[in-house]
């Protein structure tokens, strides 16, 4: 009975040490060159309310693939002028509120939405649109916009390695800032009446 007893343990012990070995056999992805980063607003979200215990309401959320520079000039021709750009790397760019919101003049539901871009020398049109869970802008499907608007460029005069998207507080509810080589876009997003979120 103890030889079958030690017999079973070692057959135990060793499936183990065999799978072990395989788990660490196995090939994990290189680093992305684009890795994926989060904004919110408010600004550090998580941490202020949910770590330090700050009042605050979450009120929106961008998640993004941040690519970088490396002595390219970007807008004009790694990113072509007039074509729909999905604002970053590899999957298009989303954006979530968690309440009603403002853009362009235009009430927009809370959800989630995919952000894209056209790029101009002087003004940007921003797209938000419906259709979620996207990569790059090759199935870009017009037909679900839910709003556009144009904003004008601001020449920065250090340029931005990495693409980077941040929200900011404004007047009438927070700007959403896209800045990547000497190009920054600022978004106003302003909150609805309905929202209940104080406008400071």
């Amino acid at each position: 009975m103890k030889q079958a007893f030690f017999f079973a343990m070692m057959m135990l012990l060793s499936a183990a040490g065999l799978q072990t070995a395989t788990a660490q056999d196995k090939k994990l992805p290189p680093p992305d060159a684009s890795p994926m980063d989060m904004a919110y607003y408010p600004p550090v979200y998580p941490y202020l309310v949910k770590v330090k215990g700050e009042s605050g309401s979450l009120v929106a959320r961008v998640i993004y693939s941040r690519p970088q520079k490396k002595g390219r000039k970007i807008f004009g021709e790694l990113e072509e002028y007039g074509k729909v750009w999905r604002l970053g790397a590899n999957e298009a760019t989303e954006v979530e509120f968690f309440i009603p919101v403002v853009i362009g003049g235009k009430s927009i539901p809370k959800g989630r939405y995919t952000m894209y871009a056209i790029p101009q020398e002087d003004k940007w049109t921003i797209i938000l649109n419906r259709e979620t869970d996207i990569w790059g802008a090759y199935k870009y499907d017009a037909a679900k916009d839910v709003v556009r608007t144009t904003l004008p460029v601001t020449t920065l005069t250090t340029p931005v390695e990495f693409f980077t998207m941040a929200f900011e507080k404004a007047d009438a509810g927070a700007n959403l800032l896209m800045a990547w080589d000497d190009v920054m876009i600022t978004l106003p997003v302003k909150f609805s009446e309905k929202s209940g979120v104080k406008k400071k």
